[in-house]
């Protein structure tokens, strides 16, 4: 698990992680549960009982049955030693597990889990509150980025881009005009995958900032002239990116004399 990006719930005030394919690590439900080393994950995997619902769980899931091959299983519950290690399990078997520690800590563990698949934002504020400073710098730039992306890519597919190339090259004419360089040189100066890198994860505050004011500006820009088609509205987008650009340039110009 070393090197995995994850996710993190809280119960009973203590962080319970959560991997790329949403396996719970169990360690953290038996530390929050505070209970005694009887009660481990491995104590509870062993069970005749778990293996069976192991196997439900893999068959519900892969939509397979018969004989499962060992991937499928280990998408569903997996033990893994060294850092990031622990038992990890689909959210089913968390609450199974939870269950099986105490069914007062089962409800609470139902009770977050739910709220987390749910995308309940309050419980996401919670988090964040025990968060720490580059933590909740790091959420606010993804949040306003992926509100003002969402306003841009609605108002390209209402006006008729559909196709991905044609999101790609509308997405690209913002980052040309702002940094002269298009998405897939962008991630690889980064140390992302040109391919599948998230771009927008690697840029500071101030680079998230300008995108976002430069896709708000292409939305006004494709309603004031009303942008039909893929064209018109890579048009707009580039204009709007222009007029950030300069209006960034002038800026630093004007501040830069000042200072002479």
């Amino acid at each position: 698990m070393s090197g995995t990006a994850l996710n993190f719930l809280t119960i009973k005030g203590r962080k319970i992680a959560v991997d790329e394919k949403g396996r719970i690590r169990l360690n953290d439900i038996h530390k929050a549960g505070g209970f005694s080393k009887n009660q481990l994950p491995t104590d509870w995997g062993s069970l005749p009982s778990t293996l069976s619902l192991v196997r439900i769980t893999a068959e519900k899931s892969s939509g397979k049955s018969g004989t499962l091959s060992k991937d499928v299983i280990l998408s569903v519950y997996c033990a893994r030693n060294g850092k990031g290690g622990g038992v990890w399990a689909h959210p089913n078997l968390a609450l199974a597990y939870a269950k099986y520690l105490s069914p007062a800590l089962h409800y609470e563990v139902n009770e977050v889990f739910l709220r987390y698949k749910s995308g309940d934002a309050t419980l996401a504020d919670e988090t964040l509150q025990r968060s720490t400073s580059e933590g909740n710098e790091w959420v606010a730039r993804r949040a306003m980025s992926r509100v003002v992306r969402n306003e841009y890519t609605q108002e390209l597919d209402a006006r008729g881009v559909k196709k991905p190339l044609e999101f790609g090259v509308c997405t690209n004419e913002t980052y040309i005009n702002l940094f002269d360089k298009p998405a897939k040189q962008l991630k690889i100066e980064r140390g992302l995958n040109p391919k599948t890198g998230k771009l927008r994860d690697k840029m500071s505050m101030k680079e998230l900032a300008f995108v976002a004011a430069s896709e708000a500006l292409s939305v006004e820009h494709m309603e004031d002239v009303k942008a039909v088609g893929f064209s018109q509205c890579r048009k707009a987008t580039a204009n709007a990116a222009q007029s950030i650009r300069s209006a960034i340039e002038t800026d630093r110009r004007n501040r830069q004399n000042k200072m002479l």
